[in-house]
């Protein structure tokens, strides 16, 4: 079993890309970068050789990693990357909360009303998910 322990990483050896694109990552000459033969996205080496930040990104926020020996290890996953987290709450909160309460308070034939709205609320952060994880 390999150990979770970030490793150092050597120019000399090869890693694959972690944008997960099948990629493999070449030194750049002179630099002390990597490249992706795939994807064309560029690598920084940063904290004396242990991370690899992504260098040109569309994400308002850089993306690192570090190298586990075997996989790549995302480095300190913030609020904004975990949208299944997010997801998950604002679900529980319509449906375990908000449904029962406008249950109780609609009369009539708006009870289909206010169940519909809170169906289609809660589609909405599944629908978030899911366009952010086709990727």
């Amino acid at each position: 079993m390999q150990s979770q322990k970030p490793e150092k990483l050597d120019f000399n050896s090869e890693y694959p890309c972690p944008c997960r694109r099948r990629g493999r990552l070449v030194p750049i000459t002179l630099t002390e970068a990597f490249g992706c033969d795939r994807c064309q996205q560029i690598f920084v080496v940063e904290d004396n050789g242990f991370v690899l930040e992504q260098l040109s990104t569309t994400y308002p926020y850089k993306r690192a990693w570090r190298w586990t020996g075997s996989s790549w290890q995302v480095v300190h996953p913030r609020l904004g990357e975990s949208y299944l987290t997010v997801a998950l709450g604002i679900i529980f909160v319509l449906v375990i909360i908000w449904l029962p309460l406008a249950l109780r308070l609609a009369s009539g034939s708006s009870i289909i009303a206010w169940a519909m709205v809170a169906v289609l609320l809660a589609i909405l952060p599944a629908l978030m998910v899911w366009l952010t994880y086709r990727r």
